[in-house]
C-alpha cells in the first residue's frame, strides 16, 4: 500500500440523486463524514436524468474535498458502482468514449471529470440498496427531493443539453 493512504484521512461520502419525471426536475444530496463531523450538502436542476444526478452527487462530494483522502463512496446506484467497480468506464475512454456495441457512451462531461478525481484520491465504491432504511441514504434522498422541489431557482445541466446534442452528432456518423 502506498505510504500516503494510511496517512491521510478517511472520509465517507455518502450520495444519491433522483429526477422527477426522468429526464425531469433533478437534485442531488450528500453527505460527507470525518470521524464525527458530518456535512451536507445539495443541489437541483431544472432538467437532467437520474443517472446524471447519482453521478453529479459523487463528483460534487469529490469535488468538496481540499486534501487527498481515503474515501469510501455509499451510493444506491448500480450504474455508477459498476461502472467504476467493473472498470467499463475505463473501456470506453481506450475505445473514444465508445461502448462494445460502438455506440456512444452518455454522460462523458460526468465521466471525464470524474476520473481524475479517482486518481488523486483513493476511493472505495459500496453499493447499498435504496430505500431499505439507510439512515444516511434516505437522508440523502430527501436532501436531493428538496433541491429539485422546494420552489428555488434550478440550475441549467448544461451537460444533459450537450450530451443529447452531442450523441445526435455521434448516431449521423
Amino acid at each position: 500500500m502506498e505510504t500516503w493512504k494510511t496517512t491521510v484521512p478517511h472520509i465517507e461520502l455518502y450520495s444519491d440523486g433522483s429526477a422527477d419525471p426522468n429526464p425531469g426536475k433533478g437534485g442531488y444530496g450528500i453527505i460527507l463524514r470525518y470521524k464525527n463531523i458530518s456535512k451536507e450538502f445539495s443541489e437541483g436542476f431544472e432538467l437532467t436524468t437520474n443517472n446524471r444526478m447519482e453521478m453529479l452527487g459523487v463528483i460534487s462530494g469529490l469535488e468538496k474535498l481540499k486534501t487527498k483522502s481515503n474515501v469510501t463512496v455509499y451510493t444506491d446506484s448500480a450504474y455508477v458502482v459498476d461502472s467504476i467497480t467493473k472498470r467499463w468506464v475505463y473501456s470506453w475512454k481506450s475505445k473514444g468514449w465508445r461502448k462494445s456495441d460502438r455506440k456512444p457512451v452518455i454522460n462523458v462531461d460526468l465521466w471525464t471529470r470524474l476520473l481524475p478525481l479517482l486518481d488523486f484520491h483513493n476511493v472505495t465504491f459500496v453499493w447499498i440498496k435504496g430505500h431499505a432504511g439507510h439512515p444516511e441514504n434516505e437522508r440523502c434522498d430527501e436532501l436531493a427531493k428538496m433541491a429539485r422541489g422546494n420552489g428555488q431557482i434550478l440550475k441549467k445541466d448544461e451537460g444533459y443539453t450537450s450530451t443529447l446534442e452531442s450523441n445526435q452528432n455521434l448516431s449521423l456518423l
